[in-house]
């Protein structure tokens, strides 16, 4: 239980966080996106199980659910997914719509996937953009 100290913290809301963490990185588009993934960028999907079957999936991406990202991603990690090769990937992080996103590129940046970023709009403005959405 709270006894209304914050120990010296400021209080920041989710707003002011997202703008933080994003003045950090530059943020990309989805016709950005798809051209990284050509040159060997990974898309990671960080939607739940039910966008995912809801709205289909980004082809080729990598869909790790949020609570997993950081075990999986991490190249030094015991639970790292094949894909996560080298501190220097890029890796392209994508929620539904782009705020999840954000502050999952800064966990990632803090295990020293300096080039880490994520998906302006997310899973939906890869959709509007027209890209390839698979089952």
């Amino acid at each position: 239980m709270s006894d209304g100290r914050n120990n010296g913290a400021a209080r920041v809301g989710i707003d002011e966080m997202l703008e933080r963490v994003r003045a950090g990185y530059d943020r990309i588009g989805p016709h950005e996106a798809i051209a990284a993934a050509a040159d060997g960028a990974l898309l990671v999907d960080i939607r739940y199980a039910a966008l995912r079957e809801r709205d289909g999936l980004i082809p080729g991406a990598l869909v790790v659910e949020r609570n997993e990202l950081e075990w999986r991603l991490d190249p030094q990690g015991s639970h790292r997914a094949p894909e996560a090769v080298s501190h220097d990937l890029q890796v392209v992080v994508v929620c539904n719509e782009g705020y999840a996103s954000s502050l999952a590129v800064a966990s990632l940046r803090q295990l020293g996937l300096h080039r880490a970023t994520d998906l302006i709009g997310g899973f939906q403005a890869w959709r509007a953009a027209g890209l390839p959405v698979g089952a």
